[in-house]
């Protein structure tokens, strides 16, 4: 018989996490589902998807993906595959059994014992397991990130198929219920509270909200990535600090002023230094979003010069006072 490379059936390399595993296998099993597809489509998803389903059983169980491995110099794709003493597994043909439920027959001899046990309905006990960590991702406005918030969201985490007990395969092959994932998704409604002077692309580990244990095991844990929306009136410069324009007059800009001047958390009085230019940025500290050491980002005016909307009679007549003087 042929050599089977699961590696490259999920496409990863040898030296794959756990991780980067399951996440290709999610990928590819979502891709070639077989009820995603027609006619002769429908068939190819078909093999495809049991071949993906044969790599995931081995590579994500460490103690097959250790018997997988010492193979060794047979990792060549398409090589004759001649099984070692210690792999040769149980004839299942032998035995009157020809439907192996969708894996090949390299998966049988290498692993025949224990797919034998399982496929007769045996079931191990397995102790306590962590639900998997779940990655989302929150939207807030400049002010929530100021002054923190509460929200409700709805996130969508892993549960084990009841099915098959989360094993992706049962004693008629491929689950059915789950697709041969071997998790669910659940939708649920979460409250998240939401700390003070958050910057964009901070991340918020909430504990036990992620997906269900088995077996008795603590739930895992919801990871919330912090973006933020667009704000007609500030602007988050450097992650960690906070911008917005201010429009003076002539006069204001000539002989200095003091103003008010919103921020997101009210108005402050801001001086105006005499002679000041067009894009100068006025310095309020301390007055952004914190930083990952616990210090606190700025908050940035920049000046823009304008002309009032309307002008009497008797400042234009002042204004032509000024550029007679210029041009004297």
């Amino acid at each position: 018989m042929k050599f089977i490379d699961y590696y490259e059936v999920l496409g990863v390399p040898r030296t794959a996490t756990e991780k980067e595993i399951k996440a290709a296998y999610r990928k590819l099993a979502r891709q070639h589902h077989p009820d995603l597809h027609q006619g002769e489509a429908k068939r190819q998803a078909e093999e495809k998807f049991k071949q993906i389903n044969e790599a995931y059983e081995v590579l994500s169980d460490p103690e097959k993906r250790a018997k997988y491995d010492r193979l060794g110099a047979n990792w060549r794709a398409g090589q004759d595959f001649e099984p070692p003493p210690d792999m040769s597994g149980f004839d299942f043909r032998a035995a009157g059994i020809d439907d192996l439920g969708g894996f090949s027959d390299f998966f049988a001899t290498l692993f025949g014992q224990d797919f034998m046990g399982f496929r007769s309905g045996a079931r191990t006990e397995r102790g306590p397991r962590k639900g998997e960590d779940v990655e989302a991702e929150i939207t807030l406005s400049i002010e929530e990130l100021v002054a923190g918030a509460e929200k409700e969201i709805r996130i969508s985490s892993p549960a084990v198929c009841a099915a098959c007990d989360g094993r992706r395969i049962t004693s008629q092959g491929i689950c059915r219920s789950c697709g041969g994932l071997g998790v669910i998704e659940e939708g649920r409604p979460v409250k998240v509270k939401i700390p003070p002077r958050l910057y964009p692309g901070a991340v918020i580990r909430l504990k036990g909200l992620g997906g269900k244990g088995t077996g008795g095991g603590p739930a895992g844990d919801l990871y919330l990535h912090v973006q933020v929306s667009p704000h007609p009136v500030w602007k988050v410069v450097n992650q960690f600090d906070l911008e917005t324009e201010l429009t003076i007059y002539p006069e204001q800009a000539v002989l200095g002023d003091k103003v008010s001047v919103p921020t997101p958390e009210g108005l402050v009085q801001v001086k105006i230094p005499p002679g000041i230019r067009s894009g100068r940025k006025l310095r309020l500290k301390d007055r952004g979003l914190r930083r990952r050491n616990g210090t606190y980002g700025d908050l940035y005016i920049r000046i823009n010069i304008d002309l009032p909307p309307q002008q009497t009679d008797k400042e234009v007549e002042l204004y032509k006072q000024i550029f007679a003087l210029r041009n004297h």
